[in-house]
């Protein structure tokens, strides 16, 4: 339907999710788009729990730890924590 017709919009234009206004996109390009669109708008849920960080990609674990203090200190130095 365009907008210089006045026509009434059909039942299956007022169910469409979106519609083309400019162009004319080829099947594989409406199909491309409808899986974006799609995905978008199922991802955008917020729903899904967090992803719990990786130990060895945490980036804290490249900073030097505070050095122990005391007698026979340099032996832990090495000692995982």
């Amino acid at each position: 339907m365009s907008p210089e017709s006045g026509a009434e919009p059909t039942p299956e234009e007022r169910r469409a999710l979106f519609r083309v206004v400019r162009g004319e996109p080829t099947d594989e390009e409406l199909a491309a788009l409808t899986v974006v669109l799609a995905a978008a708008a199922a991802g955008s849920g917020g729903d899904a729990p967090p992803v719990p960080r990786k130990v060895w990609g945490d980036p804290a674990a490249s900073h030097r730890r505070p050095l122990a203090v005391g007698p026979d200190a340099w032996r832990t130095t090495y000692w995982s924590r």
